[in-house]
């Protein structure tokens, strides 16, 4: 089995020589932040953090993301958080790109690496600090949970390694898809994946559906079609996508194309 890779940011500027552009796209429907605007001096501070900053690449905004905030944080070694999450009525999911971390959930202690997540029901109680000897990275995903009678979430701790992938029926294996949720368990309101495509895989049609999406490229290379559009990407890539905005994809190659997916569970459609 080929060990997974995970791609990191890396926040040095350009060189002054460099040509000025970028890949960044924002339109109604979706955003595209590509990886070579994930810089210094575009980073952000949180009150409850020591020793990290972050770049925030989705929240609730007008013309962006209407139920989640994602962001990848980093980490300099002993720093972290005590009280992380300021809103109790806010859930949280964590997944490491790099480094080594310690989350405690209620008391009890878990070791994080690459490829490892963790789920944080809201109103839990939880710590994290880099315990490595380096700067780590991990994206935190936040939402205000929507809570239903007799449906309460639990804590989840794993590392996607540990998990075989699931393949998508009629694909020949070529499309698969990780999950760390049970999709029939509807105490949690979002899912967050690892979907896999073999070279030469794609979406085979035009989805077009309600749930929100966040998506940050592990490895590879591929093709997304975004309404009209054909975005490239390659890893460290992110991009978003508004209810119903239509998606495909096409895997380029060589090698997989693996990305981090973050999608909404619509459980009740307000009215």
């Amino acid at each position: 089995m080929t060990t997974p890779s995970y791609a990191t940011i890396d926040p040095a500027l350009p060189a002054q020589t460099d040509a000025l552009g970028s890949a960044a796209i924002v339109k109604h429907g979706y955003t595209v932040i590509p990886r070579s605007v994930m810089r210094d001096i575009v980073t952000s501070f949180y009150p409850e953090w020591e020793g990290t900053r972050s770049w925030i690449l989705n929240r609730p905004v007008a013309g962006g993301a209407t139920t989640f905030v994602q962001a990848i944080l980093e980490v300099q070694p002993g720093g972290g958080s005590d009280r992380p999450e300021p809103q109790p009525e806010v859930e949280s999911f964590l997944f490491v790109l790099d480094g080594a971390f310690t989350v405690t959930i209620d008391g009890a202690e878990h070791a994080l690496a690459a490829g490892g997540y963790a789920f944080v029901p809201a109103g839990t109680a939880w710590t994290l600090r880099n315990t490595g000897s380096s700067a780590g990275q991990f994206h935190w995903f936040r939402k205000r949970y929507e809570p239903v009678a007799g449906l309460e979430p639990r804590a989840l701790v794993g590392n996607e390694q540990d998990i075989v992938p699931g393949p998508m029926a009629g694909t020949e294996g070529k499309w698969a898809t990780t999950r760390f949720f049970d999709p029939a368990d509807l105490a949690y309101d979002f899912h967050v994946t690892v979907v896999t495509f073999e070279p030469g895989a794609k979406i085979p049609f035009l989805e077009t559906h309600v749930m929100e999406h966040g998506i940050f490229v592990l490895e590879g290379n591929a093709v997304y079609r975004l309404n009209d559009d054909w975005v490239e990407l390659q890893p460290g890539d992110y991009f978003s996508l508004r209810a119903f905005c239509p998606q495909a994809c096409y895997a380029g190659g060589p090698g997989k194309f693996r990305y981090l997916l973050y999608k909404d569970v619509n459980r009740q459609i307000a009215l």
